[in-house]
């Protein structure tokens, strides 16, 4: 399981709905985060398809996505990659600019924080 950086749980299931906490680009392997928007981005999402892959979930069972971005100018950049790890239909996404976000790994900032709502039907 990835870890948190804090007291929150990294996905939690109500009924048939899986929340996932904000994922940024650091590696929980290494801790290390990329100087990239792009490649935290891929990290960032990377992260997510984990915690979704432990509860047998994928990201076609992502139906939300909100992002988080402290340049909207690198937002061409981050959707040029969000949109390799989705097919049609795509998620409903909000993107929010914001002033700052928390620096938890490596040297490198944080400049992109992804959270995600998934639904699986039980079966």
């Amino acid at each position: 399981m990835t870890k948190t950086f804090g007291p929150y749980s990294p996905i939690r299931k109500v009924g048939n709905f899986y929340y996932i906490s904000g994922q940024v680009g650091v590696d929980p392997r290494t801790n290390a985060c990329g100087h990239t928007v792009a490649k935290q981005t891929a990290q960032a999402l990377a992260n997510i398809e984990t915690l979704l892959a432990g509860h047998a979930l994928t990201m076609e069972d992502v139906v939300k996505t909100t992002i988080y971005v402290v340049d909207m100018n690198d937002f061409a950049e981050i959707d040029t990659v969000y949109a390799g790890h989705f097919e049609e239909p795509y998620p409903a996404r909000a993107t929010v600019g914001v002033k700052d976000l928390p620096r938890v790994g490596g040297e490198a900032s944080i400049m992109v924080e992804i959270e995600a709502i998934a639904y699986k039907e039980q079966t």
